[in-house]
Parts: structure tokens; C-alpha cells; sequence
């Protein structure tokens, strides 16, 4: 499903990723962990087809990003915090995005909204939600046009314990519909109750330990 080869990144003469060799299989949730800075980020955006590679190949799917196609094809992401048009309501943010692929329509974008726990009819702006609010609209908005793979950067930010149950329980149900989902956190129990494989990203360097 996805699979890199020697991948390094560089910028600025500063190592951001270096010498990554993995796979991800299909239809498991693979955890990363690694302290702040530590290249877990920028490693999700060079395998959405964000940042450019300094050297390396990454195959989604049997395409390779950047020759056979700019972006992976069928991707959701929360990478760093969501944003949204802050005046906007959260149906309204997802509805201007959607309209950029037209894969998906009204009934598909409710039910997103509805699947994360967040009421399709609430028509208050984005800037008055809470934070919890805003991480479940990103999900929100990374699900909804049904993707293959699902690539989430520390998605329980602002969730409470309901909401972290929640969230847990949705992801695992989305494995067992054969998804695949790489999840970057600093929780270990969600990382023990999750994840099918770990692997933990230093400085750049990334080594599968379990």
C-alpha cells in the first residue's frame, strides 16, 4: 500500500528525514511515534505529495509520488492543526472542499460531520467551537470523500475522554472496512490499543519496534 525507499530530506542543510526504508500494509493501523520535531510530520507530508523529497521513492498504491502523480489519489489527512475558515460553519467549511474534487455531495458531508460525533445542522461558526470540536471536523473532513488511507497527526488533540473512546472505536471500525491508517501520537495507550505495527521516528531516523 505504501512503501518507501531510501527517503531523505534536507532543508536547509539541516537532516529533517534520513534514510527511511518502510512499508505500511494495507488495511492495519501503523503507529509513529518520536518527540516533537523529530520528522514524523514532514514524513506524512512526502507521502501526500506536500513537501518534495530530497532523495528516495514513495509508491501509494503502485504510483510513485512525484512521476506517476503529484498527490496519492484516494488520501485523507489531519497533519498539525486543521484549519478552517473561522467564519464559516463547520458543513460550510467541508461543503467548499468537497466542491474542489466533486466526488461527494450533501449527504455524504452530513454524514462525515454526523460519523465524529458533531451535529450536520449546527450553524455556528467555526471560531466558536472548541478545540475538540475543530479535531473532530478535521476528521471529519479527512474521511468524508471515503479514502483508502487515512494518515493522522496526533488526531485526540482537545478530546476528552468520551471523545478519545470515541475516536478509538471509529478508527478500528474504519481498519476491519479495510483502511489503512498511519497515526503519528504521543499516547501510548493509544498507540497499544490501535496500532498493528510501531515504528518510532529520532532525529529523523525511523525503526520499526514492533
Amino acid at each position: 500500500m505504501i512503501k518507501i525507499d531510501n527517503l531523505d530530506l534536507t532543508i536547509d542543510k539541516k537532516v529533517i528525514l534520513d534514510n527511511i526504508n518502510i512499508n505500511f500494509e494495507k488495511g492495519k493501523i501503523h503507529g509513529i511515534i518520536g518527540r516533537n520535531g523529530s520528522g514524523k510530520s514532514m514524513m506524512m507530508k512526502c507521502i501526500s505529495g506536500f513537501i518534495k523529497p530530497t532523495a528516495g521513492k514513495i509508491t501509494v498504491n503502485n504510483a510513485v509520488i512525484g512521476k506517476d502523480c503529484d498527490f496519492p489519489d484516494s488520501i485523507g489527512l489531519i497533519i498539525e492543526t486543521p484549519g478552517f475558515i473561522p467564519y464559516y460553519s463547520g458543513y460550510k467549511n467541508l461543503k467548499l472542499l468537497a466542491d474542489i474534487n466533486k466526488k461527494i455531495g450533501k449527504d455524504e458531508i452530513r454524514k462525515a460531520i454526523a460519523d465524529v460525533g458533531l451535529d450536520p445542522n449546527l450553524d455556528i461558526p467555526v471560531r466558536k467551537y472548541s478545540l475538540g470540536m475543530r479535531q473532530r471536523l478535521g476528521l471529519a473532513q479527512a474521511i468524508m470523500e471515503n479514502p483508502e488511507i487515512l494518515m493522522l497527526d496526533e488526531p485526540m488533540n482537545g478530546l476528552d475522554n468520551d471523545g478519545v473512546k470515541d475516536m478509538r472505536n471509529y478508527l478500528l471500525n474504519l481498519k476491519k472496512q479495510g483502511k489503512t491508517i498511519l497515526i503519528a501520537s504521543h499516547s501510548k495507550e493509544d498507540i497499544e490499543i490501535l496500532c498493528d505495527t510501531v515504528c518510532e521516528m529520532d532525529k529523523g531516523r525511523l525503526r520499526r519496534i514492533k
